[in-house]
């Protein structure tokens, strides 16, 4: 018998995670508030030219979930991504990454899977960001991503052939944990996303925990100046992968910082972050998702 790795010890607790409301029934606009103040010389802005862009609503238990989504203008099925977002939610940084996947042919789509705890439009500062993330129970996340993907299948517009899943921080951990939970996944893409740590009811695993049930390779991309990574953590992660047949590739970068990737903060890394950003297309392309 296969055991759900993210089962809840409760199921009647993981029943009321699945199908309590949405908060949050639309997208802020902008930068959250949350994230501190806007590196303005280092964010980077992708137009939607040649692009359908914008915020969209995706049916999932319980109502009605806010997302934003950003494709081609034409053709289509397309080769679909998950973006998964950082503590902050899906800001105008996230939204951006979406048009960048756009312009790359994809159908992109980042749900707000804070949406059923919280508006992230009115938090306003990192630590209440950080108290929201902890009410989050991954087993609802998993569902939520569950839905994203029916979402894009069914528009017609995404390829369930062609399924990835990248994240950021947080969404990092989501990400390897997505790899573990959904078998249609071509590849996954971990921004500095924790492999191990504390558990609790909502969070009842870890990637780590669950390296063997990895349903696609995975290429994991840290800042070796990231304390909350360490390059030991990282190496058993790939270790555990190796061990049961699993295809794990960690890419350290010496000078860079945890959130290297978000241009909009001060933890911005370029060279890092551009070379990530083409490890990650080339990953995509060799796996089979474009």
């Amino acid at each position: 018998m296969t055991v759900d790795p993210f089962a809840m010890t409760d199921l009647a607790a993981r029943t009321e995670f699945t199908r309590r409301g949405f908060v949050a029934t639309s997208l802020g606009v902008g930068f959250t508030l949350a994230a501190g103040p806007v590196m303005a010389q280092t964010a980077i802005h992708t137009d939607s030219n040649g692009l359908v862009a914008g915020e969209v609503k995706i049916p999932a238990s319980g109502g009605d979930m806010p997302a934003y989504r950003a494709m081609p203008a034409s053709g289509g099925p397309f080769p679909t991504v998950l973006v998964v977002q950082e503590i902050f939610g899906v800001h105008e940084y996230i939204k951006d990454v979406c048009r960048r996947f756009g312009k790359l042919g994809y159908l992109a789509v980042a749900p707000e899977l804070y949406a059923r705890q919280a508006d992230m439009s009115k938090v306003t500062d990192g630590q209440a960001a950080i108290a929201v993330m902890r009410r989050v129970p991954d087993a609802q996340v998993m569902g939520d991503l569950d839905s994203a993907a029916a979402w894009a299948k069914s528009s017609g517009k995404g390829d369930p052939g062609k399924l990835a899943v990248t994240g950021f921080c947080w969404g990092g951990r989501i990400t390897w944990l997505y790899a573990e939970h959904n078998a249609n996944l071509k590849a996954a893409v971990s921004w500095y996303g924790a492999v191990a740590g504390a558990k609790s009811e909502i969070a009842p695993t870890q990637p780590l925990d669950h390296a063997a049930d990895l349903h696609c390779p995975v290429l994991g991309l840290y800042g070796g100046q990231d304390k909350g990574n360490p390059e030991s953590v990282l190496d058993r992660m790939k270790q555990a992968a190796a061990a049961a047949g699993k295809t794990v590739q960690i890419v350290v970068y010496p000078e860079a910082q945890h959130g290297f990737h978000a241009d909009y903060r001060a933890s911005y890394d370029k060279p890092a972050a551009e070379d990530g950003w083409k490890r990650l297309q080339a990953w995509f392309r060799q796996n089979g998702v474009s």
